[in-house]
């Protein structure tokens, strides 16, 4: 059969447009594809929420990629193996040391991306947020305002543009772009120590990884915080190549607002 690059063309633009129109108003709105937030995501559309998510990045998984400093092998602890179980993810036991199981970098990431996506999550990437949509005299977040990453990064005066949700999740990591836009856009008070996002603290890896699941909840009426987010939000430790707080962390977010969605 002779091929069209023009019905090429027109199946991917009609394509994604359906997909992007119809998460033009989801339940939940999470920024950042990383290992909390694919986490979050799959949870939730396994609850039967409807979820999209929005990357700055082309690729999905965030900071797993690398492993530690490029040795693409990552460490889960034992509370977290059983979210590897639940999503049939390959992991074998560090001989020397109980309680530490070892994970492909590779396939973690991929395989998160993957059980999100066939669970119903619709993520797009290469998009940057750049603000937030609120609404009500407590200006409560109800969505994201988004621009292309490439216009942001070529510094160009280009409008952006809104979708809705009834909650967002700032999965965006040692950043914590979301909850920053609140702070300082908005000028309104974080449920942190300080009203702000805190800061993380120094490498702690046994303090920051019991952490990041307990800080993890709402920072501001229709935003919650997950991951590294959460940690820099109340100024906990990093921890570095291990990830099962990420995991835990995106799965108690989950549970969290499958409840307020039913209520």
């Amino acid at each position: 059969m002779p091929l069209d690059e023009l019905v090429i063309t027109r199946a991917i633009m009609e394509s994604y447009m359906d997909k992007f129109l119809g998460s033009l108003d989801s339940d939940v709105a999470i920024v950042g594809a990383g290992p909390a937030g694919l986490v979050c995501a799959y949870y939730l559309a396994q609850g039967g929420a409807s979820v999209a998510i929005y990357e700055r990045k082309l690729s999905v998984g965030g900071g797993i990629w690398g492993g530690g400093a490029m040795f693409n092998q990552v460490v889960i602890q034992e509370e977290a193996k059983r979210i590897l179980d639940d999503m049939e993810i390959s992991y074998m036991p560090y001989e020397k040391e109980e309680g530490y199981y070892l994970v492909d970098a590779v396939e973690l990431s991929c395989a998160l991306g993957l059980k999100a996506v066939r669970a119903g999550v619709k993520i797009f990437n290469l998009f940057t947020v750049v603000d937030v949509k609120v609404v009500g005299e407590e200006e409560r977040v109800s969505g994201l305002v988004l621009s292309w990453t490439p216009v942001e990064m070529a510094g160009l005066h280009v409008d952006p543009i809104t979708v809705g949700a009834k909650y967002v999740v700032d999965g965006t990591g040692h950043d914590a772009e979301v909850a920053r836009v609140i702070q300082d856009k908005l000028g309104k008070r974080l449920n942190t120590p300080t009203g702000k996002v805190v800061g993380e603290k120094s490498m702690w890896a046994e303090f920051g990884e019991k952490s990041v699941p307990e800080c993890t909840g709402e920072v501001y009426p229709g935003l919650f915080v997950i991951g590294m987010a959460a940690t820099a939000c109340y100024g906990t430790h990093r921890m570095g190549p291990i990830f099962g707080g990420m995991l835990l962390s995106g799965e108690k977010a989950a549970k969290m607002l499958l409840e307020r969605l039913k209520g």
